[in-house]
């Protein structure tokens, strides 16, 4: 299979049209059999439940080809069920697992020529989302519905490498006790872009959301879970129901357990105790775990022991572990890898 001239080293973060996407429909109570199409548009009702009341749900993913020239998706089965989680919290119709990850395999091989090839630290970024298609006026859910999946190639999320972040405690609420901050919905990031601009217009990379009852405990940023590591090389994983459940962190999680040989602890975390924590980092699927240098609280530095420069050892070892096992250069848990082309 040629792939398409594409500057592949140079991709940035950004969308790119491909030549096909997936489509399905839900009307009448049932999903239409869904099917490839090259139109990448979209035409909706002025009162299509989306535009007046942000129903919808997404989902995030990567393709990759792995150093025997396999093309792979990692862990997809935890996408489908986070979707339909979050599909049933939003009063939508979930997509069945097993359709959303037939769908996922139909798209990408229909694009595979966009797959990027190994070594080149690029990736297929895949976006199965879902949203209310019929009008809607009194606010009460839509009848009908629409899944779709498209693909995009991506260059790394850092450019330039990853380098330590600087991250300020944010003023403002991402998510509330009891809300939805642990679904996967578009009305949660909606939520966070003031604060997003805000705190570049101000010079950080990022905010640390904290929880919105009583601000005392850490949550997460705009679009990734924290992960701390302890000064006696525990694992920390900051524990609450508003905090998206990332199958990224999940996955580090199992790979600091089960192959490094860490602690893992998952407990609430306060943030008067982060400078307790010798490095600190940022997970998710676009970065995979991105190390942070220095927490601003409105003006107190907090600066982790691992420093402005490059990832601490502990988040080294889990960033090569994992990246390594989605590449295919280490052995991973059964059932992680999905390969999609041989």
């Amino acid at each position: 299979m040629e792939k398409k001239n594409i500057d592949w080293a140079n991709l940035g973060f950004a969308y790119r049209t491909t030549e096909a996407r997936y489509v399905a429909n839900y009307k009448d109570g049932e999903w239409s059999e869904g099917e490839i199409t090259d139109n990448a548009n979209i035409v909706l009702n002025e009162c299509a439940g989306i535009l007046q009341y942000c129903q919808e749900v997404f989902e995030g993913m990567k393709a990759y080809t792995t150093v025997d020239g396999r093309i792979v998706c990692f862990r997809p089965d935890l996408n489908a069920t986070r979707m339909e989680d979050s599909a049933r919290r939003m009063e939508m119709p979930p997509f069945p697992a097993e359709r959303f990850l037939d769908a996922i395999d139909q798209v990408v091989k229909a694009n595979a020529a966009y797959v990027p090839p190994y070594g080149t630290g690029a990736s297929l970024y895949i976006r199965p989302y879902m949203f209310a298609s019929s009008p809607v006026i009194g606010v009460k859910p839509a009848q009908e519905y629409q899944f779709r999946v498209f693909v995009t190639p991506v260059g790394p999320y850092f450019k330039d490498g990853v380098k330590p972040l600087t991250i300020c405690v944010s003023d403002f609420d991402r998510a509330a006790p009891r809300g939805t901050g642990h679904i996967k919905a578009g009305l949660n990031y909606a939520m966070s872009l003031h604060a997003h601009v805000v705190a570049h217009q101000n010079g950080f990379d990022e905010n640390m959301f904290l929880d919105s009852a009583t601000r005392t405990y850490v949550e997460e940023t705009g679009g990734a879970n924290f992960l701390f590591v302890d000064k006696e090389g525990n694992i920390v994983i900051p524990k609450s129901d508003s905090i998206l459940p990332s199958i990224t962190r999940r996955s580090l999680t199992v790979v600091a357990a089960e192959i490094l040989g860490l602690n893992v602890i998952e407990r609430p975390v306060r943030l008067d105790e982060l400078s307790d924590f010798a490095e600190c980092g940022v997970c998710g699927t676009a970065a995979v775990i991105c190390p942070v240098g220095k927490v601003v609280d409105h003006g107190k530095e907090i600066c982790f022991p691992s420093g402005m420069e490059k990832m601490g050892p502990v988040i080294q070892k889990l960033y090569d572990t994992l990246t390594g096992i989605q590449m295919g250069t280490v052995e991973g848990p059964e059932g992680w890898i999905r390969t999609i082309v041989e």
